[in-house]
């Protein structure tokens, strides 16, 4: 059985907002700030990966 992958997305601010998304499917808005260090953070509630724009490749392996 295959698992799915979190969403992934990429932001330019290192403060996001993450909220599961529309509907009962989503959870309490929490406030997720993305190191420097790393350039990205996942929210505790649903796994979503926050990517900063200048860390693109670095993490995702792609060009912004």
């Amino acid at each position: 059985m295959a698992t799915e992958v979190p969403e992934t997305e990429v932001v330019n601010q290192w403060k996001v907002p993450c909220d599961g998304g529309p509907g009962g499917l989503g959870h309490p808005r929490v406030w997720l700030t993305i190191p420097h260090e790393t350039g990205w953070v996942e929210c505790g509630y649903c796994d979503k990966r926050f990517v900063h724009e200048d860390f693109v490749e670095k993490v995702l392996g792609e060009k912004a």
